[in-house]
């Protein structure tokens, strides 16, 4: 594979929002209209690194980075699953202090499998469609498969985690109310950053001479080997 610039840099800051937005989802906050979980704030950032990946270097090189943060997403898990089945000192702070950590950090299973499954198929959905528009538009008009994978990415990663996680769990009301806010957010915040998208995808393809084109790509996102 060629050897780029700033694709480690991008990769390291797109895993580092993926595992932060994570633990920020513990929280439902509120924020005018909307109801959605704290990751919401910053999770949109993960769909326009993966926008901009697959924009300047292609799916194949894509899918390696949804790869890498899937497995460092498992490992901060069970990490923190890990340290919370281990043994307290008996003192009071430490125990108010492993009360706090199993409060935000603690594995729930149904959570951790959701948030798995749903940025699995929905980072894959969302590389998938812009790689294709970007085929379909010659290149032209980046707006439209920014918000356009977005729109399908979202909705999917979206729905699969609030299913997996909270079906039976919340009424079907609330579940709602928390999907469509969390969906409109997040694919505002998209329209919202279109412009930065463009100056850094134009800085990108000038800095690291890429602009390519997945026009004979295998889309398997198990096709880790290909090179």
């Amino acid at each position: 594979m060629k050897t780029y610039r700033y694709i480690d840099l991008i990769t390291a800051v797109f895993v580092v929002v993926l595992i932060v937005s994570n633990i920020a989802s513990t929280k439902v906050v509120l924020l005018g209209p909307f109801t959605f979980d704290g990751g919401t704030i910053l999770f949109p950032l993960a769909y326009i690194f993966g926008d901009v990946l697959t924009e300047v270097y292609g799916y194949k090189r894509s899918r390696r980075v949804i790869w890498t943060g899937f497995f460092l997403l498992m490992l901060a898990t069970l990490t923190f699953g890990l340290v919370n089945l281990l043994p307290t000192p008996a003192d009071p702070q430490s125990q108010s202090a492993a009360q706090a950590f199993s409060t935000i950090l603690g594995l729930v299973p149904r959570i951790v499998l959701g948030s798995l499954v749903a940025y699995w198929a929905g980072e894959f959905v969302n590389s998938f469609v812009l790689a294709k528009l970007k085929l379909a538009t010659q290149g032209r008009w980046l707006w439209t498969r920014t918000i356009g994978s977005t729109l399908v990415g979202q909705g999917i990663d979206t729905g699969i985690f609030l299913l997996i996680a909270f079906y039976g769990v919340w009424d079907s009301s609330l579940l709602w109310t928390v999907f469509v806010s969390n969906y409109v957010f997040k694919v505002g915040v998209e329209v919202l950053f279109t412009p930065l998208t463009y100056a850094v995808v134009g800085f990108l393809k000038k800095h690291e001479g890429e602009d390519y084109y997945d026009r004979d790509t295998n889309f398997n996102p198990f096709a880790l080997r290909e090179s």
